[in-house]
């Protein structure tokens, strides 16, 4: 149980990625608070696991909202008697050509992907330096943090500025013993990718895309992201971890 008796939040954690890596944080025996700004689906993530014999809390939250932001973890450090890991994984992306995308939705993918990790990352940071505590930060990046795609011009720059953003938290965080990472995944079938998927050329295309000829599953996510958390990543800060089936390792001739 690599994670008994610690306490760990988990951002848009709802669905997908987030929901599955709650699961198995709570599964390696860690108290999870399930935060999104769907709280109701929050909710029920928190009442599986709890289900499971697990122990979980689910609660609303906008991570670009600063103040709301401190009050979930300070909430969260008092209700799990411990706060050692923040998953900063609440994100959101665009589908438009750039010249058609409205400033207004590159706003909103900026602000949450690249200022709500911030703040989130931000306020976990402050409460392990005041305990005087380690700590472990894990952000999801993406594949599209270290190349690009048509179409998701705001998303492709908000995950490279969340890869820089890990390194440069993880230099200044480091004399606080709080280790901060990031994982970056390929392409994973969720509700916010499912649209690939239902129409049978798209899903080919996608297929074709990763050396390993398949898509991904948020389970092998969670599996990365409770890695980079661990004690078994003691040595590891400023990483951008690739989970990609051979996405990013080059293009077939």
């Amino acid at each position: 149980m690599r994670f008994e008796n610690r306490g760990v939040i988990v951002t848009g954690g709802a669905g997908g990625i987030g929901r599955e890596t709650a699961i198995q944080f709570a599964r390696e025996g860690a108290a999870v608070t399930v935060a999104d700004r769907e709280g109701e689906q929050a909710r029920e993530v928190a009442d599986f696991i709890n289900g499971e014999g697990g122990r979980a809390c689910g609660v609303v939250l906008d991570v670009t909202d600063a103040p709301a932001t401190e009050a979930v973890v300070a909430e969260a450090a008092r209700e799990m008697g411990s706060l050692d890991v923040i998953f900063c994984n609440a994100g959101i992306r665009e589908i438009s050509p750039p010249q058609d995308l409205a400033i207004e939705e590159w706003r909103s993918v900026i602000e949450v992907n690249v200022t709500g990790v911030f703040i989130s990352a931000q306020a976990f940071a402050r409460h392990r330096i005041a305990a005087g505590r380690p700590g472990a930060i894990v952000i999801t990046a993406s594949t599209l943090g270290v190349v690009a795609s048509t179409s998701r011009c705001a998303y492709a720059t908000s995950k490279h500025a969340v890869v820089g953003m890990t390194k440069a938290l993880a230099l200044d965080l480091a004399p606080h013993d709080i280790r901060v990472n990031a994982v970056g995944p390929g392409v994973i079938r969720t509700p916010l990718t499912e649209r690939y998927f239902q129409d049978p050329e798209m899903a080919e295309t996608v297929r074709s895309l990763h050396a390993m000829n398949r898509w991904g599953v948020p389970a092998e996510i969670a599996s990365a992201v409770l890695f980079l958390a661990s004690d078994e990543a003691s040595f590891c800060t400023g990483t951008h971890l690739v989970v990609d089936g051979g996405w990013t390792a080059g293009k077939r001739m």
